[in-house]
């Protein structure tokens, strides 16, 4: 008998052979009816339990463990990249170096988005940000009903832009990852980003994870056959994955991955992002601790 999941996943290199049915299995089906892009779907998933399976953002898988939501990890990174380049400034309105944010206002989509936590504690760990003297402008609010932003967030007024309002000057910086705009006036707040991302990965060994592979707590304690088998078809897919694996991408398994996983419970913690702290056990099951 095949076991259904609704499972919420968007399009990568690493997930394609699934998505195509390249890969695919005789004792589960992977129902693809999330939204695209997936992270639409996060909100969804976190509040509503509307899928059995899928990616989900790191940073909204430790609020959720945080909060008890009924989701454990699988120790499968989606997408993760190095994070330096996604702060940026309008060089027409004077160069900043990182301390220079403090006491001004910087746009981020939400203050619990995945690349902010990582961007923040680059600029605080590395360039000795003071974050909390930095006035977050956030367009929404994090996919957790449970959690509420830091005092120094303050909502920008529906239909704003951050892009623009960067360009215009009137944020002095913002964090955006690839909605970074492309213009020649932009500057990334980190000086010599890629070098500079080259260097801390040299040192640290980690590239940040953006999305994991999630599943409903419930399927692993009731079918942890098909969890293993998931995770059969998610490294079949990196295996599978056009032109190879990027070859600056999250590893597989769970202690290849768990000092970026601590790295990024301590960034949430000292970000005001989860509760309390969690450890990286915690986070995986008797089945999913045991893969791979």
């Amino acid at each position: 008998m095949t076991t259904v999941l609704r499972t919420n996943l968007s399009e990568y290199k690493v997930t394609k052979a699934l998505l195509d049915g390249r890969v695919h299995s005789d004792i589960v089906q992977l129902d693809f009816c999330g939204p695209t892009p997936a992270h639409n779907g996060f909100k969804a998933m976190v509040r509503e339990n509307k899928f059995d399976a899928g990616e989900l953002a790191i940073v909204t898988f430790l609020q959720a463990k945080a909060y008890g939501k009924p989701y454990v990890l699988l120790p499968a990174p989606i997408s993760g990249r190095f994070q330096h380049h996604c702060a940026g400034f309008n060089i027409d309105f004077g160069h900043l170096d990182p301390k220079d944010i403090e006491g001004r206002e910087v746009g981020v989509r939400t203050y619990t988005q995945t690349t902010a936590l990582w961007i923040r504690g680059i600029l605080r760990h590395e360039y000795g940000v003071d974050l909390d003297k930095v006035l977050w402008r956030t367009l929404g609010d994090g996919h957790l009903a449970e959690y509420t932003d830091p005092s120094n967030c303050q909502r920008l007024p529906a239909g704003s832009s951050i892009p623009d309002l960067m360009m215009r000057g009137e944020l002095a910086a913002a964090l955006l990852g690839e909605d970074m705009p492309k213009d020649e006036r932009v500057r990334t707040l980190v000086p010599d980003a890629h070098n500079a991302a080259l260097k801390w990965f040299e040192r640290e060994g980690v590239v940040p994870v953006n999305h994991f592979f999630v599943v409903h707590a419930d399927v692993s304690k009731k079918n942890p056959d098909v969890v293993r088998e998931i995770y059969r078809m998610l490294i079949a897919g990196r295996q599978q994955a056009e032109g190879g694996v990027p070859a600056i991408f999250p590893p597989i398994g769970l202690e290849a991955n768990r000092k970026g996983i601590q790295l990024a419970i301590d960034w949430a913690l000292d970000q005001k992002i989860i509760p309390r702290r969690l450890s990286v056990d915690e986070l995986f099951d008797d089945i999913t601790g045991s893969l791979g």
